[in-house]
């Protein structure tokens, strides 16, 4: 029963990951390609609604894939699941961390934790920008040439972001109005 499975896999998906949202992805990605459940395509779509939508991102496409593998059912399991073991386990640490969390054995076992938190997001981006910049192929093979405005957006953005401090909502728009120009 695919409710089962979405409910199984996003819980598993909550529970391991440690980062927040952008850690998720690169395990959601491995779900829906071991369970063919959308293609890599449609889950760069999905994370680029997902990033523009309010709320976390990984809760959002949760929701996405839940709804489009299992309907409005499936979007509420896998948005229960993956939000569930994060419920469960800061009820359960939220008092023990408190109270130890300047203890040696914390401090050393979240420093060991933060530098895979960090791969995860990398891995992420680099899915994303491997899926977007990447040449597609075409129905019959042939690679197809390197979008070379969607690099442009993304470094103008990245540039506007890192360096000036731009307002990330008013970047998303504007990319919305160059991609109507532009494509």
């Amino acid at each position: 029963m695919i409710y089962l499975e979405l409910l199984f896999k996003f819980f598993r998906i909550g529970l391991f990951t440690i980062g927040g949202g952008y850690a998720m992805l690169p395990l959601m990605q491995h779900e829906i390609e071991i369970n063919n459940w959308i293609t890599s395509q449609e889950f760069v779509d999905i994370i680029a609604i997902a990033e523009m939508t309010p709320g976390p991102i990984a809760i959002n496409a949760a929701t996405f894939i839940g709804y489009r593998v299992g309907g409005v059912l499936g979007s509420v399991v896998a948005t229960t699941a993956v939000v569930l073991p994060s419920l469960l386990i800061i009820l359960l640490l939220s008092r023990i961390l408190a109270r130890y969390q300047e203890h040696a054995f914390v401090r050393s076992l979240f420093a060991g934790i933060r530098p895979v938190v960090a791969g995860l997001i990398i891995s992420a981006a680099w899915f994303i920008i491997a899926a977007v910049f990447a040449p597609a192929l075409s129905e019959n093979g042939a690679a197809l040439p390197v979008d070379y405005a969607s690099i442009g957006i993304a470094a103008l953005a990245f540039l506007l972001v890192a360096k000036y401090r731009f307002d990330p909502v008013k970047i998303i728009i504007m990319a919305g109005i160059a991609g109507m120009v532009i494509f």
